[in-house]
């Protein structure tokens, strides 16, 4: 008789959604991952990734013990160990490390493969403690985090469930279909009822076919069509006067100094997109009653990716989109925790050296002082992921390099590694996920014992933590432990939402009743179109276009678009043949 036992968890993903999942056990294996009906977000839909969740819980490709290198680096030649003596090893040539070398020599690897706060987040203090290089974590959306703050400062997010009651949408930089597909559920939702959708996109997407509009730019001119629309509501009156009178500061200089020189005209000659489209797409942005503008992060991931979010955040500015029902602007929804008390940063010594992830290739491969003599990664895989591929594969080959790799697989990096440690997967272990794309907060118990000998983040540093003697309060907590001390931190959003109601299981919507719709959290208390901070940083007072001479020529005339996987999630679910298969190849 079969007897099958169904839980709730949530989606570990780099993704917005956080999707709820119902994970349906029999006998200690999960036979299907299905999503939760009664999200209200996400609603009982899951993307074809995670549906094939139980294959990645159960791949007999999952590491069951610790591993050392027994041949030459990228080889893939290890021998099983025990804990004990991956432990040992470790301490051991990280005590010869720090003291030849001091404790900058060695840099924690470490992204978005886990998206829960207390497994994401494991590790810091512990590094931090330990005297460690910090790792300046930009791969992603840091370029456009910084673009929005300079505008909008730590101001929160729009609702984007409120997106229903738009009549005029416009993604901007997002292939929503392939990563963000419960907004695009929302967004067809508000077509429905009449509103219209566009998109701004270097190529045509999945996306494409779910919008009524496709505007196509050169890549990386985005910030001269923000400042051409801007010209053009301007121009043609489209714009708040009364809500920028109140709540914008340096409009007046903008409209003088910057918008004249973003004609149509002008802006076809930058974006290639003809002048009439942008007074068309002008026209209808400033006409709506509540536009909904979603920037993606796409728009991180070139030169000028910080100055183009910038831009395009002072449209809603312009147009007093906030407060009104179904408009404003969506980019990340910021957590609602002071993550300091599981990074404890006060723990390590200041200065500190702080070395840009995307750089790793550099780093490893040029003099520095001191030099990196170990590398240890986590919920990462660098070899597959970051730019200058070649000098990070030359990086991770050399052999005075001690490198630790936390792994599910044996992954590209993993191959170079000395030590490898086994993974547990999001289901064998416990976490708190607060989604960056909706207001949802959801606790995930582990339900699944771990295969063979795998340990999560948090077991492995609090182990390397006691074979320290580090005896600060945090290195004893357990993951549950820790969940609850970062509840006990209040904030108005989280009023209300214990441990034990989200024990409960389903997700606790966060009181958004709190929130003024007109309070802008900027130095200012102004969304700044002027900044002051952003000419302290070096870059320009007013939203601005600089072009570069060195961007395209004749000898290398096109962009390369790395763009985002329908079937996979950067390097993950690449172990599964039927997914990169249904992915395909470059086109």
């Amino acid at each position: 008789m079969i007897m099958i036992s169904v839980h709730r968890s949530v989606c570990h993903l780099d993704c917005p959604d956080a999707c709820g999942l119902l994970i349906h056990i029999d006998d200690g294996q999960v036979v299907k991952c299905s999503g939760d009906p009664e999200h209200p977000f996400t609603r009982g839909v899951i993307c074809a990734k995670m549906s094939t969740y139980p294959r990645v819980v159960h791949s007999p490709e999952r590491l069951l013990s610790p591993l050392r290198r027994t041949g030459p680096k990228g080889s893939g030649k290890f021998e099983t160990i025990t804990w004990e003596e991956a432990l040992e090893i470790i301490v051991s040539r990280w005590g010869e490390i720090i003291s030849s070398f001091g404790g900058e020599a060695i840099l924690p690897f470490s992204y978005a493969g886990v998206m829960g706060l207390i497994q994401r987040n494991a590790g810091q203090a512990f590094f931090h403690r330990l005297g460690a290089s910090r790792l300046q974590r930009t791969i992603c959306s840091a370029a456009a985090a910084s673009g929005w703050e300079l505008a909008m400062g730590q101001t929160r997010a729009t609702d984007p469930e409120s997106i229903v009651h738009s009549d005029f949408i416009v993604l901007w930089g997002i292939n929503g279909a392939s990563t963000n597909m419960h907004l695009m559920l929302l967004i067809q939702e508000a077509r429905k009822k009449g509103a219209r959708a566009a998109l701004i996109e270097t190529h045509r997407s999945r996306t494409s076919r779910l919008v009524d509009q496709v505007y196509l730019v050169k890549p990386g001119t985005d910030g001269a069509l923000a400042l051409g629309l801007m010209n053009v509501l301007v121009e043609e009156g489209l714009v708040d006067e009364e809500f920028i009178r109140q709540y914008v500061e340096g409009y007046d200089q903008f409209v003088e100094k910057v918008l004249p020189r973003y004609t149509p005209q002008q802006v076809e000659e930058i974006t290639g997109l003809p002048a009439e489209e942008v007074i068309g797409l002008a026209r209808a942005y400033g006409q709506a009653r509540a536009p909904f503008l979603r920037i993606g992060a796409g728009l991180s991931r070139t030169r000028r990716g910080a100055a183009t979010v910038r831009a395009i955040s002072c449209l809603p500015a312009l147009k007093g989109a906030f407060g009104k029902k179904g408009g404003g602007a969506l980019l990340s929804v910021k957590t609602t925790f002071d993550l300091s008390i599981l990074t404890r940063p006060d723990l390590g010594p200041r200065p500190v050296r702080e070395l840009n992830m995307n750089q790793l290739g550099r780093i490893l491969t040029s003099p520095l002082e001191p030099p990196i003599k170990s590398l240890y990664v986590y919920h990462s895989n660098p070899a597959a992921v970051l730019p200058d591929q070649n000098k990070v594969l030359a990086g991770l080959a050399r052999e005075d390099l001690f490198t630790v790799v936390h792994e599910r697989f044996l992954t590209d990096t993993a191959l170079y590694a000395d030590v490898v440690l086994p993974a547990t997967t999001s289901l064998e272990q416990d976490d708190l996920y607060q989604s960056y794309g909706h207001y949802y907060l959801q606790l995930a118990r582990r339900i699944l014992a771990p295969p063979g000998e795998a340990r999560s983040n948090w077991q492995v540093f609090s182990s390397l933590a006691r074979a320290f003697d580090f005896r600060e309060e945090i290195f004893s907590w357990t993951e549950e432990e820790a969940i609850k001390q970062l509840l006990s931190r209040s904030s108005p959003l989280r009023e209300g939402i214990t441990y034990d109601l989200l024990a409960e299981g389903k997700p606790v919507r966060l009181r958004l009743e709190k929130l003024d719709p007109y309070h802008f959290d900027t130095p200012s208390g102004k969304i700044e179109i002027a900044s002051p901070r952003a000419l302290s940083l070096g870059q320009t007072l007013l939203p601005d276009y600089v072009e570069r001479e060195d961007e395209v020529d004749d000898v290398y005339p096109f962009h390369l678009l790395p763009v985002p996987g329908h079937f996979t999630l950067n390097s993950n679910f690449c172990q599964d043949e039927d997914l990169k298969r249904r992915e395909g190849g470059p086109r």
